[in-house]
């Protein structure tokens, strides 16, 4: 048998073996096995694309700025004497506290970011419902409907709503043909078509993983709890809503992690006064080129993410282990 009969064999055997089959085998010889294995994948995934990546951030953001390039000051230096040394500028950190610009940027990225989420839930949570309580064969028609936007450019499809919101646009034309307003009504350029322009983007996020949650639900128990005398309304407070709980969460989370970083639909709908960490941060980076501030801002608002998103997940299994 020549060579190349035997190679494209052996890459043909490859890709015929289940992904885990052959996935195992070089995760094995690396020292993979068992257990290990299974968390293997993730982890490497996490350490290549979240954990360098963050420490990177950490280190330009305990540096100083500087003109040349690149824009900022190295942590480890050699002195004249052959010794390392190590400066560390912890004044980023210290300015961003005593200017008053990013704790307003902070504050109203998560109350633009904390309202989105609450009304893509009341929307997404009886759309979702909806789609669990549907026939089977209905679901998956109902789920491309909901996914069908991601088909499109995000840039284009928030561009698309400056065609609704301008004065001329297909709004402000309706109400006026129709004789409800006799001027046009300002919406672009305001902090209603950014919330707008989040719950439209964001709200697929909401409703599947509300939807796998809802989908799983006994339906035995919404009967016993009618054979008992409840209510369709007293079943859903007590039995329906607190179930989903964990699919609220984690909808809820992939809402408002985004949104409070979210430069393009502020940047398109919003207007001067809508400030946003996200623009905060493409101000530092590319019009100040202060990048320690810019990745100590980045820094920051990553911890202030973080910590409840710690603290939920610790409650849900302290929970799950009094259960």
């Amino acid at each position: 048998m020549s060579s190349t009969t035997k190679k494209s064999s052996f890459i043909k055997s490859i890709f015929q073996a289940p992904p885990f089959r052959w996935t195992k085998k070089l995760l094995g010889k690396i020292g993979f096995s068992g257990r290990g294995l299974v968390i293997a994948v993730p982890t490497i995934w996490l350490l290549v694309f979240f954990l360098i990546p963050f420490l990177v951030i950490a280190k330009i953001s305990l540096s100083e700025a500087l003109i040349a390039r690149p824009p900022y000051s190295s942590l480890l230096e050699w002195d004249s004497d052959g010794l390392l040394q190590i400066s560390l500028n912890f004044g980023n950190y210290y300015y961003l506290i005593d200017d008053a610009l990013y704790i307003i940027a902070y504050l109203n990225s998560f109350k633009i970011a904390t309202i989105s989420t609450i009304f893509c839930l009341l929307i997404g949570y009886p759309i979702a419902y909806y789609i669990a309580k549907s026939p089977e064969n209905k679901r998956n028609i109902l789920l491309m409907l909901i996914i069908l936007p991601f088909w499109t450019s995000f840039l284009l499809r928030v561009y698309s709503w400056i065609g609704f919101f301008k004065a001329n646009g297909i709004i402000n034309a309706a109400l006026l043909n129709l004789g409800i307003i006799s001027e046009p009504l300002i919406m672009l350029q305001t902090d209603f078509a950014v919330y707008v322009g989040i719950v439209y983007t964001y709200l697929p996020f909401m409703i599947l993983p509300l939807y796998s949650n809802l989908v799983k639900l006994d339906d035995i128990l919404l009967e016993a709890s009618a054979d008992l005398g409840g209510r369709p309304m007293i079943s859903f407070f007590k039995i329906t809503l607190p179930l989903s709980v964990p699919g609220i969460i984690a909808g809820s989370m992939l809402v408002l992690i985004p949104a409070v970083g979210e430069f393009v639909i502020p940047a398109l709908l919003g207007g001067p006064d809508t400030l946003m960490i996200g623009r905060v941060l493409w101000d530092e980076f590319f019009s100040n080129r202060d990048w320690p501030v810019a990745s100590a801002v980045s820094i920051i608002m990553l911890v202030v993410l973080i910590l409840p998103v710690m603290w939920i997940q610790n409650k849900q299994n302290s929970n799950l282990g009094e259960s």
